[in-house]
């Protein structure tokens, strides 16, 4: 990911932070032929398991971007946070262009299928139950009966990535002026893009640190 030195982020809880908000992802690998390929996917972050922390998921079997988890070729996960238009307008300077603030993880690593009918459930089991957390009263997985949880599984792959590179990209006008900066996170908190009012947070919190 390009990522001139203004914008790069390293702080590791930063960067957990946005990767368990938005954790609704995308995993990119490579084909044989070398065509990419791109599947929009649930993670689960274990901050606690290897040096950038592991990452868990699953998809259906019948898509063939699991083939490629051979252990030896890295695969890119891409986590996309919070982004919105910045207008010129609400810069001081007259000579300046339109841009776009947005924050970015990058996680990558060389996935692994997960073989164990009872680790696959688990697996799962912490999705639902993430997932489920917040509702008055949450769906229980293990109220399915087991032989349809067992076919189900069966056409269902889980797999786990131990992150080996980890890269953090927040472009919140840290290049422009002070006054630029606060005149465009005041006008995005005012604005019903929630989107942009995380830009704006985001914003507020590097200059206050």
């Amino acid at each position: 990911m390009y990522t001139p030195k203004a914008f790069r982020e390293d702080d590791r809880e930063k960067l957990y932070a946005l990767m368990q908000e938005y954790s609704f992802a995308v995993l990119v690998t490579s084909q044989q032929d070398g065509t990419p390929l791109a599947t929009h996917l649930p993670f689960m972050l274990d901050t606690e398991r290897g040096p950038y922390g592991t990452l868990r998921a699953h998809m259906a079997r019948a898509n063939p971007q699991w083939q490629a988890f051979d252990g030896t070729c890295e695969v890119l996960v891409i986590f996309q946070g919070p982004h919105a238009y910045i207008s010129p307008s609400w810069y001081g300077e007259k000579l300046s262009v339109p841009t776009w603030n947005y924050t970015a993880v990058h996680a990558y690593g060389k996935p692994r299928v997960i073989e164990d009918t009872a680790e696959l459930y688990s697996s799962l089991q912490d999705l639902i139950q993430r997932s489920e957390s917040g509702f008055e009263k949450p769906w229980m997985f293990d109220s399915l009966p087991d032989d349809y949880v067992q076919n189900l599984m069966r056409g269902t792959v889980g797999f786990e990535m131990e992150i080996t590179r980890l890269e953090g990209k927040f472009k919140i006008s840290q290049n422009r002026p002070e006054g630029d900066q606060i005149r465009v996170a005041a006008t995005l908190h005012a604005s019903s893009n929630t989107l942009g009012v995380g830009i704006a947070d985001l914003m507020d919190q590097r200059r206050k640190a």
